[in-house]
């Protein structure tokens, strides 16, 4: 049995986590554009709308630019649902994965296995 907790363990999840941290990131960018498209239109004092506006502006050329990544990296392809289920699965197969590893043995005691100082 594997010991999650231990470092050596990990290996290969940064670049599992890579994707998975931009698409959070990427829906999260998309969350804010809607959320600056509805605050302008209830926003009165002109001052305001236009600085919600050249924020919306930045959003969505931070979205272009975080697509472009993401496609150019092959973690996302908005134009090829073939290629795109695939990756989809594979990302819903690893949370399940995850889910259901024994992330907390019984034995949690890691005194040793890290770099710390003597007490």
């Amino acid at each position: 049995m594997e010991d999650y907790l231990d470092p050596r363990n990990a290996e290969g999840m940064p670049d599992l986590a890579d994707s998975a941290f931009a698409m959070d990131f990427l829906l999260m960018v998309k969350s804010g554009i809607r959320n600056y498209g509805f605050a302008i239109t209830e926003t009165a004092n002109p001052e305001l709308r236009m600085a919600l506006r050249r924020q919306l502006e930045a959003a969505i050329d931070l979205h272009s630019e975080l697509s472009e990544l993401m496609m150019k990296k092959g973690w996302l392809h908005p134009y090829d649902v073939n290629e795109q289920f695939p990756i989809d699965i594979k990302a819903a197969e690893t949370a399940v994965q995850i889910a259901l590893l024994n992330i907390y043995p019984n034995d949690t005691d890691r005194r040793g296995m890290f770099a710390t100082p003597n007490k």
